[in-house]
């Protein structure tokens, strides 16, 4: 798909949990450390042991004409598999998407402007 790529943060919130759900999470818990996070296509979940809260990283494709709302749909929709995928639900969902086309890199002894 030719145009963009995006990076999307994705948070959310696991709604209660029963004792079943907690322990498979809990027993995966080191497979979705913080450590493990990267902005893949797939993208990846992390949460802490605590089980309150998660957060999804992904890259989006996307076309010149895709809009923020659309990108942050898409990304939202691999955070909700990827949570189902582990057995559990999902709630609050909030995102922040970055284009990588718009991130300027200000090297280090080279002036800017």
């Amino acid at each position: 798909m030719a145009g963009k790529s995006y990076q999307v943060i994705v948070r959310g919130k696991f709604p209660p949990l029963d004792d079943r759900q907690r322990a498979d999470l809990l027993a995966r818990a080191d497979d979705h450390d913080v450590y493990q996070a990267r902005f893949t296509e797939e993208g990846t979940l992390t949460y802490e042991r605590s089980l309150l809260g998660f957060t999804f990283r992904c890259l989006v494709p996307a076309t010149e004409e895709d809009g923020e709302s659309v990108v942050t749909g898409r990304a939202e929709a691999l955070a909700g598999a990827a949570v189902r995928g582990l057995g559990a639900d999902y709630r609050d969902l909030t995102s922040v998407a970055t284009d990588l086309d718009s991130i300027k890199i200000r090297r280090r002894g080279h002036p800017t402007g």
